[in-house]
């Protein structure tokens, strides 16, 4: 049976604009698979190039199937139980930089790039003491995105339009401010030029984002039954929710640049994330912690027979929409949709 790559199948071929940390599950089942729906339509045009952030990773895998994978995303659609599956096209390539650091080094002189999309864990965004500039490559993200910053600035001289715009998908609060404030430590503990330190501060735009979908990944139980769907091998199949939300806050220009919300996407653009941070925690973690306790002593194992019990699916609608739901300050329309989607993320048959 054929492997898929891109000689065994038709696919396209972008100008490398977005360099992502991270080549893991959720990624590219999320930044990934917005990024090839982006490309649906005429003027984006944007490929990715990955680099692996840690010594282990997918990176020879990712190359040996030019970039492409198989996504599934199952769940609730428009109320009925959905399974769908395409191929993503939109990375190009992948780098090592513990074995390919130069080669890492020289995206930063494509004049072309534009974005920095990351996801290195909880712990990526996190400053290690011992990293240096003259490492090969730093341990830490944040050191080898400073080595890779200073790298384009002293490429393009520092010009103002060669900045970046940043896009940390980790789930830490404030991911950007974070990933900013320890970049600008590097480049004082390296005695890197103040304007340097300049060009970080007004030029790159680092946007604090909320993520939001569930990625079971790589489906090993019933890979066999899908490679005999699929009619050929992946060995880099992902499994993701229909649900998405990415929430980005920023200066519009950021969604005049990357405008995923044109493209029926679930992408919001804002100044405050804030509303929406609280509007997660207290409806999706709030009523999965109402639940629980009510589902485990009326003798109900799982989420989804809850949801469908006719009395504890009444009080955990009550306790959205009329406890909890209140609270928020946010537009009831909007509300009253989250809602709905955390309903039919709870009964998802596939999870």
């Amino acid at each position: 049976m054929k492997t898929l790559n891109r000689s065994t199948v038709t696919a396209n071929s972008y100008p490398e604009r977005i360099i992502q940390f991270g080549e893991g599950n959720f990624l590219r089942a999320f930044a990934d698979w917005m990024i090839h729906e982006m490309n649906k339509n005429p003027g984006f045009n944007t490929g990715v190039v990955v680099v692996q952030p840690i010594e282990q990773g997918l990176v020879k895998t990712l190359n040996d199937q030019d970039g492409l994978y198989t996504l599934y995303l199952n769940g609730i659609k428009n109320g009925l139980a959905v399974s769908e599956h395409q191929i993503i096209d939109c990375i190009q390539r992948a780098i090592n930089p513990y074995k390919e650091y130069s080669a890492y080094l020289s995206i930063a002189e494509n004049p072309d790039l534009r974005f920095v999309i990351s996801n290195t864990t909880e712990a990526g965004i996190a400053y290690h003491k011992a990293d240096k500039l003259a490492d090969s490559p730093q341990k830490s993200f944040p050191g080898k995105l400073t080595a890779f910053l200073y790298k384009r600035f002293k490429t393009f001289k520092g010009a103002s339009d060669k900045g970046l715009i940043i896009l940390p998908c980790e789930l830490i609060d404030r991911n950007g401010d974070n990933l900013k404030r320890i970049i600008l430590q590097y480049a004082a503990e390296w005695n890197l030029p103040t304007e340097f330190v300049n060009w970080i501060d007004k030029n790159n735009i680092f946007c604090n984002t909320l993520v939001d979908r569930i990625v079971p990944g790589y489906p090993k139980n019933k890979i066999d039954r899908i490679t005999k769907e699929l009619g050929y091998k992946d060995n880099l199949v992902v499994e993701g929710e229909q649900f998405h939300l990415w929430v980005i806050e920023g200066p519009k220009e950021v969604k005049e640049e990357f405008p995923a919300d044109q493209n029926g996407l679930n992408v919001v653009f804002t100044d405050n994330m804030e509303p929406y941070r609280t509007r997660k925690v207290r409806i999706l973690n709030g009523a999965h912690t109402s639940l629980v306790p009510v589902g485990y002593l009326y003798g109900i194992d799982t989420v989804r027979e809850s949801l469908e019990d006719p009395l504890v699916g009444v009080f955990l609608k009550n306790a959205i929409f009329n406890e909890i739901c209140p609270t928020l300050d946010l537009p009831e329309k909007e509300l009253i949709q989250f809602s709905n989607d955390v309903l039919d993320r709870f009964k998802n048959p596939y999870l």
